[in-house]
């Protein structure tokens, strides 16, 4: 039998998780920055803290990104989008999802 071998972290991994440490005033403990799998587990519980205290700027309208994507969709489909998805950023993923 093999030994599990552990892949360290990739470089772009290593500084989100910084950037999100950055941001929570946390600490990434030195057990998860040399392994892949532990740090992006430690990534997914606190992006989900960040995103939970990083304020949305949208004022619920559909984003950019999101525009840019389902006009992509729109595109390929033939598909117009409904007016009410540019003003709500919940009806706009729900039409990329229902369109995909």
């Amino acid at each position: 039998m093999h030994a599990a071998r552990t892949l360290p972290p990739t470089p772009k991994q290593v500084d989100y998780a910084r950037h999100i440490a950055a941001r929570l005033g946390a600490d990434i403990p030195a057990d998860k920055i040399s392994d892949r799998a532990a740090l992006s587990a430690w990534i997914g519980e606190h992006q989900a803290r960040l995103n939970a205290t990083t304020p949305r700027v949208t004022d619920g309208r559909a984003t950019s990104r999101q525009v840019a994507f389902a006009e992509r969709i729109a595109r390929l489909k033939r598909r117009a989008i409904p007016d009410e998805c540019f003003r709500d950023a919940g009806l706009m993923s729900a039409w990329i999802s229902s369109n995909r």
